[in-house]
């Protein structure tokens, strides 16, 4: 048997986060139990056998400081991740982007995880959370049926099986020209929400548009009959041309300060942070693809130049609402021996996943060695992504990935592309600060 394993932390899940944080805890001298169904069982979307699979595409993203992701990359770098070892290793041509051969990338995590003297790999689904020891479920967006069982008694009524995710837009792309203030009946406070008003002409342009554009089908696994709650808005659009102006799109309670009247109809723009620096397109869940998303939601008034911090989907997504129920640390707050980390905390991404398990390891670590757990400051791009899943609206929980819209905000009016070279420069001195914690 590998290691002594003594106070051993017991992970579930083999992927990237599961694998990352086996990796942080195994490098402080921690023993580990890695349970991975694969190859015994593989879930829909997998067909890899080794750990660290990536699913949908070889893209790990952009790698400029000008984008969060590109400044999360480097903390990773900076801090050891063995995530960022075997994409650089691995890595192929992508331009600005880091993009890795998908089965080299995986064979280098599972080599390094299964030649680690304090790590075992038990291979089979596990089926229910460990009832003694520090245990770290990172089973990922595809949890199997019988462990999601078991999650649902920690969680209660807070598991997901399904995102209907609504664009998020960065507040400083918006024309503020067109756009007003204004809650519907001049209910709660005044700038709850930003308002997008149509008159019949536009309406039925995006109307059109809506029913017109290209939609992402779904995979065999992923077919589901939506909730009328949460259906795709060109769903709605297709049953009928007022059906959006009778929905979400609904302009009664909201007088334009403008004109003085109610518009044909209006798009609502809810803050999806405390700094209103996002806003989500209220109701506007959607499968159109990416590039469709881009060019419809720019026809709306005040959104031509938006910069869509967040694009919409619908599809499998196992995921718990992080805010109602994990610490900071990702600790799940009924139960502190229990972590969660990667997609099924709400992060969305690959690096965002590796960063989740890079931190649910090494908390887990400072717990079996009786010691306080480090928290990184929320002005890195990884204090940042923990601070917003475990402090999010818990009503309104949807998976997010790293943005600079979740960082603190700097003093002043600053241009877009200096406060992001400045939000970097001191996202990476606070990072030197908390490494000397761990």
């Amino acid at each position: 048997m590998k290691g002594t394993m003594n106070n051993h932390i017991t992970i579930i899940g083999g992927g990237l986060a599961g694998s990352e944080a086996a990796w942080q805890v195994a490098q402080r001298g921690v023993s580990v139990v890695v349970h991975e169904m694969k190859p015994l069982r593989f879930s829909p979307a997998h067909e890899l056998p080794g750990l660290a699979e990536l699913v949908c595409s070889n893209s790990l993203r952009g790698i400029s400081l000008d984008n969060a992701v590109g400044l999360l990359k480097e903390e990773l770098r900076r801090c050891g991740s063995l995530t960022m070892e075997a994409a650089e290793a691995t890595a192929v041509p992508a331009g600005g982007a880091l993009a890795v051969d998908r089965q080299l990338f995986s064979a280098y995590v599972t080599e390094k995880i299964e030649s680690h003297p304090l790590i075992r790999i038990e291979r089979g689904e596990a089926t229910e959370i460990p009832a003694e020891g520090i245990v770290i479920i990172a089973s990922g967006p595809l949890t199997s049926d019988a462990l999601a069982t078991s999650l649902t008694q920690l969680t209660g009524d807070r598991l997901y099986f399904y995102d209907a995710i609504a664009p998020i837009v960065a507040a400083d792309s918006l024309d503020m020209t067109k756009v007003f203030a204004a809650s519907r009946y001049g209910k709660g406070d005044g700038d709850d929400y930003l308002n997008c008003p149509l008159n019949e002409e536009e309406y039925l342009a995006f109307i059109d548009a809506l029913n017109c554009g290209e939609k992402v089908p779904a995979r065999d696994f992923e077919k589901v009959v939506h909730f009328e709650g949460c259906m795709p808005v060109e769903e709605l659009a297709s049953r009928g041309v007022e059906t959006l102006r009778f929905g979400p799109m609904k302009p009664v309670g909201l007088l334009n300060p403008h004109t003085g009247h109610e518009a044909h109809a209006v798009i609502q723009l809810r803050a999806e942070n405390r700094d209103k620096t996002m806003y989500n397109l209220v109701g506007f869940q959607t499968k159109l693809t990416w590039p469709e998303q881009r060019r419809v939601f720019r026809m709306i008034p005040g959104l031509e130049s938006a910069e869509f911090v967040r694009l919409g989907s619908m599809h499998r997504n196992t995921f718990i609402n992080s805010p109602a129920l994990l610490e900071t640390t990702q600790q799940l707050k009924s139960d502190g021996r229990i972590f969660f980390a990667g997609q099924i905390t709400g992060v969305e991404g690959y690096v965002e996943s590796a960063a989740s398990g890079f931190l649910a390891g090494i908390a887990a670590v400072h717990l079996v060695q009786g010691q306080p757990i480090p928290v990184p400051a929320p002005e890195t791009a990884l204090g940042a992504l923990m601070h917003h899943i475990t402090n999010a609206d818990v009503k309104h929980f949807q998976p997010m990935n790293v943005n600079y819209g979740l960082f603190p905000e700097l003093p002043g009016r600053i241009k877009k592309k200096e406060r992001r070279q400045r939000l970097a420069e001191r996202a990476l001195v606070a990072l030197e600060e908390w490494k000397h914690q761990i």
